[in-house]
């Protein structure tokens, strides 16, 4: 099933197939470490063969329900801070998500491939392109964080690619494909000290063993 934003299902973004809601750690990128309180949103049009939550990926497997509730548990814990997630967030609506988590001074941070046209208020943009489906230009100068997935070394040239498009302030970032990486992290680590411009990310969540 394929959705598109105006969708009356949506009500103007005030249902979202919200398939899980949990309070962690970061374990990625820039924030890594930091609590944050994840909102991961149902459905998906990348379809990357390594995700590690491909049962996300179905729309028809998460049915719309009320926001409000959501943006109330976001809003209580101690962090501040939101991470919406996915599958692939840029699908839906996300202006009213977003605007309600800031008026209750939560901090908004979402996480995507960018291959859709972002709605909403976000203090912090990931962009993590993928190469079978690419971000929609009007991504790129948004960014906050470019996480490039490295599963071989001619990643980097696509990482490459992506980091000419980004603002002069986006922190750009490295990560190894979990069930490669230890194929490709002698080439991510030397590639970091002769382009010292990125940095490695690491998927701490994964050695913690949190969600």
């Amino acid at each position: 099933m394929e959705y598109n934003k105006s969708d009356i299902i949506f009500d103007g973004g005030r249902k979202l197939p919200v398939m899980e809601e949990f309070y962690t750690l970061q374990g990625e990128g820039f924030n890594m470490g930091s609590a944050a309180y994840f909102i991961r949103i149902g459905g998906c049009d990348v379809g990357c063969k390594w995700c590690d939550t491909k049962r996300s990926w179905n729309p028809e497997n998460w049915p719309t329900v009320d926001i409000d509730p959501v943006i109330e548990n976001a809003a209580r814990t101690k962090a501040g801070t939101v991470v919406v997630t996915g599958g692939e967030p840029s699908l839906y609506p996300l202006e009213y998500l977003s605007s309600q988590l800031k008026a209750k001074g939560v901090k908004t941070m979402i996480e995507t491939s960018g291959a859709n046209i972002l709605d909403g208020e976000w203090d912090w943009i990931c962009l993590s392109p993928k190469k079978n489906k690419p971000p929609h230009p009007s991504l790129y100068p948004r960014a906050n964080e470019l996480k490039m997935i490295i599963e071989n070394i001619d990643d980097l040239r696509w990482a490459e690619e992506n980091a000419a498009l980004v603002n002069d302030s986006c922190v750009l970032y490295l990560q190894a494909e979990w069930s490669k990486s230890q194929e490709v992290i002698n080439d991510i680590t030397g590639y970091i000290m002769e382009n010292p411009q990125w940095r490695v990310s690491l998927q701490a969540h994964k050695f913690m063993n949190i969600p």
